[in-house]
């Protein structure tokens, strides 16, 4: 699991015989399994719409379970696109998913590692507080943002996306890292900074690839660095010389861009020259 070796693996294989539609299962992480027998695990409950399941329904459950949270490692071994709130809430430990995994993924997370070798659909690691995620795939809209209708975005953590992710990348981020090895979908860094609470150290999105506009739309407080190409530039931006930054080891020469001066802000907008 990554630098896990020492730690007690619980694997969850998904079982093919059993249909459902969509399953929640903030469950799946080792703040809800660690001291519990295999039989205790087996009857702990997820969704599926209004329905109550117990999580040996749909997985097989097998593996040795830990003492202490920060010993538990759980492994999905499988793809689970429609199951949702995987490593949710979590605060330690690690979680492995070996495919692709649905919404929430990390979401509200405080602490742990989460490895996803698929991919991710939307809203994965909102609210985030603390900890580590990699996804190896792409990643779909609101990584790393608010929920629906709040003001405070990712708090602090480690995002990695070896891959392509959505629009709204890091929307109303008040903390933390964001790295995207590909390309991003517009707005990212959307309110950026404005979201209820402190600021100390400014949040980071680090963006590797393309993105088609709309970079630091209404950003008031944070750093966007864009080592590939913007389509559009948004109009509350001025420029304010050159700077050398290390990027993944690499000193990087980037034009620094002020805004959204709309926002009377006080982001940076970093873009490679």
């Amino acid at each position: 699991m990554g630098g896990e070796s020492q730690m007690d693996r619980l694997t969850l294989t998904p079982k093919d015989d059993v249909d459902y539609l969509v399953l929640e299962a903030p469950v799946i992480a080792p703040d809800a399994v660690y001291g519990k027998t295999l039989e205790e695990i087996a009857q702990l409950p997820v969704l599926e719409g209004n329905t109550q399941w117990p999580l040996g329904r749909f997985f097989a459950i097998s593996g040795k379970v830990a003492d202490s949270i920060e010993d538990q490692g759980i492994i999905v071994a499988g793809d689970v696109p429609r199951v949702k709130y995987i490593g949710a809430f979590m605060t330690a430990g690690a979680v492995l998913c070996k495919g692709d995994v649905d919404m929430y993924c990390g979401a509200w997370m405080k602490g742990g590692r989460i490895r996803v070798k698929g991919d991710a659909d939307a809203f994965c690691a909102i609210q985030m507080e603390g900890g580590d995620i990699l996804f190896e795939g792409n990643v779909f809209d609101y990584l790393g943002a608010s929920y629906r209708g709040d003001w405070r975005g990712m708090k602090g953590g480690n995002i990695v996306v070896n891959g392509n992710a959505g629009q709204s990348v890091g929307e109303y981020m008040m903390g933390g890292t964001i790295t995207v090895k590909g390309d991003v979908g517009i707005n990212a860094g959307i309110h950026m900074g404005k979201g209820i609470g402190r600021k100390d150290t400014p949040p980071r999105i680090i963006i590797h690839g393309n993105v088609p506009g709309r970079v630091g739309a209404f950003m008031n407080f944070g750093h966007i660095y864009v080592l590939g190409k913007i389509g559009a530039m948004m109009p509350g931006f001025s420029p304010n010389g050159t700077e050398e930054v290390e990027i993944d080891g690499v000193l990087t020469t980037f034009q620094v861009l002020d805004g959204d001066h709309g926002e009377k802000g006080k982001g940076k907008l970093f873009v490679k020259m």
